[in-house]
């Protein structure tokens, strides 16, 4: 089967990867400028990260792409790239900002004459080539897209996703989901709706100066916290009403253990290479990239011990920030764009489908794409969220979005993710990639004209050691893989689903969920 490769337009701003990597590269790959450290601060070890006072730590866009709810058929795929190529801008915008911290400290004005408002331009650009993709298919485009060009910069004490920077609850996305983790201390973390995409960064070399990660774009030791000295935060489940489904449905497809990695997103970025400018994990389906669609899918090799099954199961990598390389610190979506560190294998990816607290569930249609999570919430803020961070003994008490969990001994770090449970009954995809499903609101109800169908629960189990926090210092910190400006916050965690169960298995997980059943 041929790919489909898109033609990519390089913007000037995208152009500038490439100038200033060429300032910064080091043995390990890109070294970024500690813009966090004042200038009386000391370097510290190569893994330990201290908090500090910022000045302009990150460049927070609008995401345009959550804007267009409407996108005619025939256009999505062009649009699809253009909403790619405004990733890439930003990530070169992100890019500069990091490699020219001497520069804005002798010029004011460096950061808005010299990277935000080129930044402006190229993309009003990009949103005009929207517009007229849609346009000329006959679609009509929300007015509010012209609003959207301007980015800002943003200081480190205004990034943490509790503040709600204009994300957007769109469309068909409901009420937070029933496991809706919250930030430290008990206080909740804002609605954890919808199925974004995209997260944080770290930066490359295995260097490590002052604040903010192996090279200055995080995490921080205030993106950590001891789970031990939080407050009991997780929700009651809906209470389960009569005509409710309570059967489970497991599959079991391994952890990664062939190593099948890329930086792409099919769902997000079809069709364009490193879309998602940071790694995943991938579980089931074996033909998953950029480039795969639905015959790709249906004809693939699946790890899933059970063949019916050839869903594509992937999220971001989780590494440690000891200093210590992996296989792609000089790759794009990898150290070259601030995702270093060792990648971590998860030692349990348990992934079971449940039933609605208040009906019967129905099938859900073969290739239909969820994302859940918001990787870009550092920016866009919290409305979208739906990170869970805990540790092996805690899941049932404390369940994090804005912060890492600082295990104690004997108990390890666990990624949970509870997708939308809730579909529109016609489509496979949105626009957004979210007004197609939603969660069911606090008692297990699905939105009017939405139908319940088999919820998608991940659980990812890890094994590495618990990082240290003393005396505001963190040592061998961890983070998720991300965009470099979203600062690799817990809160930009995310996951992604396509189905690819065949009709038997599908019908067999429905029968079994609806029957109140626990089935493999």
């Amino acid at each position: 089967m041929g790919r489909n490769v898109r033609k990519r337009r390089s913007p000037l701003a995208v152009r500038a990867i490439a100038a200033s990597a060429a300032l910064a590269i080091g043995g390990g790959g890109l070294v970024w400028a500690n813009f966090y450290a004042s200038a009386h601060e000391e370097n510290s070890s190569p893994n330990t990260t201290k908090a500090a006072t910022a000045q302009v730590a990150t460049i927070s866009c609008p995401d345009v792409g959550q804007k267009l709810t409407n996108v005619p058929d025939k256009a999505r795929s062009e649009v699809d790239g253009e909403l790619a190529t405004l990733d890439q801008q930003i990530t070169a915008a992100y890019q500069r900002l990091a490699t020219t911290r001497d520069a804005q400290t002798r010029d004011p004005s460096f950061v808005q004459n010299s990277i935000l408002g080129p930044l402006k331009n190229n993309r009003a650009v990009i949103i005009d080539r929207i517009k007229l993709e849609i346009s000329r298919v006959g679609g009509s485009t929300p007015s509010s897209l012209d609003g959207l060009s301007s980015c800002t910069g943003t200081p480190a004490n205004q990034t943490n996703a509790g503040q709600n920077n204009g994300g957007q609850n769109n469309g068909g996305t409901a009420s937070p989901a029933p496991s809706a983790s919250a930030s430290a201390g008990g206080q909740q973390g804002g609605g954890q709706q919808g199925g974004g995409q995209q997260g944080g960064g770290q930066q490359g070399g295995g260097q490590q100066t002052g604040n903010g990660g192996q090279a200055g774009n995080g995490p921080l030791a205030s993106d950590f916290v001891d789970i031990t000295k939080v407050q009991a935060n997780v929700p009651r489940k809906a209470r389960t009403r009569a005509g409710g489904s309570t059967g489970t449905f497991t599959t079991s497809c391994g952890v990664n253990a062939n190593k099948k990695f890329n930086t792409d997103n099919v769902i997000v970025a079809p069709g364009v290479s490193n879309g998602a400018h940071h790694l995943h994990d991938y579980v089931g389906n074996q033909s998953n990239d950029a480039f795969a669609n639905n015959d790709t899918f249906a004809a693939a090799k699946t790890t899933c011990a059970n063949q019916g099954d050839k869903s594509t199961y992937y999220w971001p990598v989780v590494r440690i920030q000891n200093g210590t390389q992996d296989f792609d610190q000089n790759n794009d979506g990898g150290g070259k764009e601030g995702n270093v560190g060792q990648i971590q294998q998860v030692k349990q990816a348990q992934i079971k489908f449940v039933g609605s607290a208040k009906s019967q569930v129905v099938a859900m249609p073969k290739f239909l794409r969820i994302i859940t999570g918001d990787a870009k919430t550092t920016t866009n803020g919290l409305a979208n969220a739906n990170a869970h961070w805990s540790c092996t003994g805690f899941e049932n008490k404390v369940q994090l979005t804005q912060q890492y969990p600082i295990c104690p001994r004997g108990s390890t770090v666990v990624r949970t993710f509870a997708f939308q449970s809730c579909w529109d009954g016609v489509n496979i995809d949105s626009a957004n990639h979210r007004t197609h499903v939603a969660f069911a609101d606090a008692q297990g109800n699905c939105a009017n004209g939405f139908k319940a169908i088999p919820q998608l629960t991940m659980r990812l189990v890890y094994g590495f050691r618990a990082p240290t926090l003393q005396n505001g210092q963190i040592k061998n910190a961890y983070a998720v893989d991300g965009f470099p400006e979203q600062l690799h916050k817990a809160a930009t965690d995310h996951d992604d689903f396509i189905n690819v169960f065949d009709e038997n298995l599908m019908n067999k997980m429905v029968n079994c969920i609806n029957k109140g059943q626990r089935c493999k």
